[in-house]
């Protein structure tokens, strides 16, 4: 008897919502999610501009670095955990105020990504770290973490609990309903919360570009959740189809795609991710390369390209004028906000000015190609006033 393909698939705590609300499944990641629901990808992808999306994201790797033996003082507590992540990242841990999130990147001895990840103070436990990085990469991520932290602090697992993100304009608006306080987070900021009893992990962020929220719940309390958050007419299912195009939308690098052990922070455009107090140490992992790059020393860098008629997808070949291949697509589709075809890719930096013209190579055919700024669609993020 031939086996079914999705037996050897994970599922996440929502498997049954999925299938309850249409969601058609296909395998992502090692596991079984939905790449999206009855009304589609281009009325998914709106709905998440106008609205609320609400997305299951629990195959992604949320987890939490503890001291050991914490002294009890806060800031000498803090300062020893980021002691042991700081040497394979380029982000700033030890300056982050409590309750703050930082984007940063895994490096190799090279420079190159491993992944990219989130890393946050807790607001509650001094010595303690929430850290979410990518679905693909997590067991890599998560062995090398802990070969860090040696005997000094211990990394526990929480992927077998259940992570969503509802983003849209509403989205916070949906979830402070249900949970107060929500809404006083800021972009790039979390906090502990209870729902019904139960504590949930909430981070203002996302990957759509929009403004939004990440919530890390337990296994059982996911079903409920979810249901609660859809029974709000703002909010509708969204799946993985609605979520690339919203991320590429944004510019958001996709790890395995436009980010991989090859490429660097100044290359892919995130060169906001090595932190000034590190850049200016030069102590994080192909420090010499990346401090080159910053100095103009690239040989390729990230850009986005709006290309005329079909959508160019990853593997393409970009071409100049010409005709000669000059770089390749990364990550490419249809942009329903914008009607265009658009795409992210590599080009020598001699070729990344706006406006430049350029070809792409779609099924054998030369379509017309335009490097404009990115994000394509802007993002909005949202701040907090600063203190005057």
């Amino acid at each position: 008897m031939a086996q079914n393909p999705t037996e050897s698939l994970k599922t996440t705590p929502l498997i049954d919502q999925h299938i309850a609300a249409g969601g058609r499944m296909v395998p992502f990641g090692g596991y079984n999610l939905p790449v999206q629901y009855l009304i589609g990808i281009m009325a998914e992808h709106k709905w998440t501009r106008e609205a609320a999306g609400l997305f299951d994201v629990s195959h992604m790797g949320p987890s939490f670095l503890t001291l050991n033996n914490p002294s009890g003082d806060a800031e000498a507590d803090h300062a020893e955990i980021a002691s042991i992540i700081e040497p394979l990242i380029c982000g700033d841990i030890a300056g982050l105020r409590l309750g703050q999130i930082r984007y940063t990147l895994l490096l190799n001895e090279t420079g190159g990504a491993i992944d990219d990840l989130m890393v946050a103070r807790s607001p509650q436990h001094p010595g303690s770290l929430y850290i979410v990085v990518n679905a693909s990469t997590k067991d890599g991520d998560f062995a090398r973490i802990a070969a860090a932290a040696g005997g000094r602090a211990t990394l526990h697992r929480a992927d077998d609990d259940a992570l969503m993100a509802l983003q849209g304009p509403q989205a916070v608006a949906v979830l402070a309903a249900m949970v107060p306080g929500v809404s006083e987070l800021g972009f790039m900021e979390y906090a502990p919360f209870d729902w019904g009893g139960e504590k949930l992990i909430i981070a203002r962020s996302g990957y759509t570009g929009e403004d939004g929220l990440e919530v890390l719940c337990p296994a059982g309390t996911a079903p409920r959740l979810w249901d609660a958050l859809l029974a709000d007419d703002r909010v509708k299912p969204i799946g993985l189809g609605a979520r690339d195009s919203l991320r590429l939308e944004a510019s958001l690098p996709l790890y395995g795609h436009d980010l991989d052990e090859t490429v660097s922070p100044i290359e892919a455009d995130l060169g906001f991710a090595v932190s000034k107090r590190r850049r200016e140490a030069g102590d994080f992992p192909g420090a010499s390369r990346i401090l080159a790059e910053r100095d103009g020393g690239l040989s390729r860098v990230r850009v986005g390209l709006i290309v005329e008629g079909a959508p160019a997808r990853e593997g393409a070949k970009i071409l100049d004028a010409d005709g000669t291949a000059i770089g390749m697509v990364t990550s490419g589709g249809f942009a329903p906000s914008l009607g265009k075809a658009i795409a992210l890719g590599f080009v020598p930096p001699r070729y990344a000015e706006t406006g430049r013209k350029l070809q792409i190579s779609v099924r054998g055919r030369a379509q017309s190609a335009e490097i404009v700024p990115t994000p394509f669609v802007p993002h909005r993020y949202f701040r907090k006033p600063k203190a005057s």
